[in-house]
């Protein structure tokens, strides 16, 4: 079974894939961890953001293994990653990577911006998650200060005003829901209760379709 979970920055879905991959015993990616560490290597050689050749370079030469997850989800890095997955050569570099690991048995939960409508047209199931930017800020910010960091939270609803703006315009993958999507708004929902949504959606198109009357 695979899994597709989209949706906006700070809305959820990562949290929400884990707990759903440990609720199927399923495989988890948070593939937004990808482009991360592509965005990382950029920065740590002193690259431009926008150079094509050295970031298809960093994503051809990634270790998932290595991955240091607090480190990649910094409010820094964050910024920076979704100008480096609007490159075209980026995404398709590690177009193939996604489908090998959501392929691999017996299957897995992925989450990120183009799961849905790019990765896994035809996932068994694909939910879009989103909240109010407002809440989303709020979020975030308690993320930052809670790691330790210090941002106001004007200056995170600016940034996530912004790169809102850069996914969803894209040329190529734009973030929107997939056309058989399951929307879930978590404006009001702590992550139990998106938990529980999402875990309905699921059994709900697992359950085969009822006989008719006779």
């Amino acid at each position: 079974m695979i899994i597709a979970i989209d949706g906006t920055a700070a809305s959820g879905k990562g949290t929400l894939g884990k707990r759903l991959a440990a609720h199927y015993g399923l495989r988890h990616l948070d593939t937004g961890l990808i482009y991360r560490a592509v965005t990382k290597a950029l920065l740590d050689a002193g690259d431009r953001l926008d150079d094509v050749e050295r970031a298809v370079a960093a994503a051809k030469a990634l270790d998932p293994g290595g991955f240091d997850e607090q480190v990649l989800k910094s409010h820094v890095i964050g910024e920076a990653a979704s100008i480096v997955s609007a490159l075209p050569a980026v995404r398709a570099a590690l177009l193939a990577f996604q489908r090998d690991f959501g392929r691999e048995p017996p299957g897995a939960v992925l989450d990120g911006r183009d799961i849905g409508t790019v990765i896994f047209p035809d996932a068994d199931v694909k939910i879009y998650v989103d909240a109010t930017p407002e809440v989303r800020a709020s979020r975030r910010a308690a993320e930052i200060a809670a790691a330790g960091g210090a941002v106001s939270e004007a200056e995170v609803l600016a940034d996530i005003r912004r790169r809102d703006q850069r996914d969803m315009l894209r040329a190529v993958a734009p973030l929107k829901p997939a056309t058989d999507a399951h929307l879930i708004d978590s404006s009001q929902l702590d992550i139990d209760a998106v938990v529980r949504a999402a875990i309905d959606i699921v059994e709900q198109v697992r359950r085969p379709p009822s006989s008719p009357a006779r």
